[in-house]
C-alpha cells in the first residue's frame, strides 16, 4: 500500500458563505471548487486551499456529527508576519511563541475550528 498525501480535510461549518469569506478574505486561501450539490437545498461543494497547496479544505454543512478541527497546523514562512497580517484582517490570533520546532501562533475560524500557524524553525 502506498499513501501519498492528504487530499482533502472536511471542516465543519455552520454557514458556507461566511466560512468561505473567512478562509478567502482573511486567510488568503483560494477557492478551488464552489458548485451546487444535488443532495439538498442550497448545499454546495466548496473547497478552499492556500495558493499552491496540494490539500484542500471542504467547507461542510451537511454532516452534522463531524467533529471540529483541532489544532491543524498551517505552515508559513514567517509566523510574526503572518500573525500581523491576520490581525490586520480582523482575525483574533495568539501571540507567536517560540518552540523547539519553530515559532507558533493559534487562532480559530468562526465555527471554532482551531489552527496553529508554524514556521517550522525557518
Amino acid at each position: 500500500m502506498e499513501i501519498t498525501h492528504l487530499q482533502k480535510l472536511t471542516v465543519p461549518v455552520s454557514d458556507q458563505d461566511a466560512a468561505k469569506s473567512f478562509y478567502v478574505d482573511k486567510l488568503g486561501f483560494e477557492v478551488r471548487t464552489d458548485t451546487p450539490m444535488p443532495m439538498g437545498d442550497n448545499l454546495r461543494w466548496i473547497e478552499v486551499a492556500p495558493k499552491g497547496a496540494q490539500t484542500t479544505l471542504v467547507l461542510c454543512t451537511w454532516l452534522p456529527d463531524t467533529p471540529q478541527i483541532k489544532n491543524a497546523m498551517l505552515e508559513t514562512s514567517n509566523t510574526d508576519e503572518a500573525v500581523a497580517a491576520l490581525r490586520e484582517a480582523g482575525v483574533s490570533v495568539d501571540d507567536p511563541n517560540p518552540t523547539p520546532w519553530g515559532k507558533q501562533a493559534s487562532f480559530a475560524d468562526p465555527d471554532g475550528n482551531t489552527f496553529i500557524l508554524t514556521d517550522g524553525g525557518a
